[in-house]
């Protein structure tokens, strides 16, 4: 009943330092938010280029890393709670292969950073299912990109499909998940890796 989705919704002065009051009342105009600010992060790497892990990985690094690839995800999605609702609306998350084994270029705060928005993701599909959110997240494994790591086609040879993925795909399956299509998958990860994960 309304009574109950409107006491679902956050309100006025809730949230994190007027993030998401900035973005109340914004118009969509028809495009789907980011999950973050940056879909992607090129991988963690020392001075000397080898992966920061939890030895080496400053606080710093750890807070900034998270603010982009977390809380960012969750200050915007309060933010736009009250469109989203409105227009039944789909977030995407975009998590990462380095969230669910360790990869030899994404350091240990970014792996860790996608570990968690995928958690991140099922409760905010449990959460906003009620005011008919859907909320799901890709998983890219290694993607033909400007911001490949050196080594990356090392890595190819490990992926059953012996390739690497295409841009195009991801946006596809983006596309999918913000569909009638998909109009009952809700909390779902999906990897776009060539099988890579297996």
């Amino acid at each position: 009943d309304k009574q109950t989705e409107q006491s679902l919704l956050p309100h006025e002065g809730e949230g994190p330092s007027g993030a998401a009051r900035w973005w109340r009342g914004r118009e969509l105009r028809g495009v789907a938010p980011p999950s973050s600010p940056s879909a992607t992060l090129p991988p963690q790497a020392g001075g000397d280029h080898t992966r920061l892990n939890t030895l080496t990985t400053t606080p710093e690094a750890w807070r900034h890393v998270f603010e982009v690839n977390f809380f960012s995800t969750i200050w915007l999605a309060q933010g736009l709670v009250t469109e989203l609702a409105t227009a039944h609306g789909a977030i995407v998350n975009v998590t990462s292969i380095a969230g669910s084994r360790v990869h030899p270029f994404a350091g240990s705060a970014y792996a860790t950073s996608k570990a968690a928005l995928a958690a991140l993701t099922r409760e905010m599909a449990a959460d906003m299912g009620p005011l008919g959110i859907r909320v799901n997240a890709i998983a890219p494994g290694e993607i033909d990109t400007a911001i490949l790591s050196p080594g990356t086609e090392k890595l190819v040879e490990s992926i059953p499909m012996r390739r690497l993925g295409a841009p195009e795909e991801v946006a596809k399956a983006i596309y999918y998940l913000c569909t009638e299509q998909s109009s009952y998958v809700t909390g779902a990860e999906l990897h776009i890796n060539g099988g890579q994960h297996v």
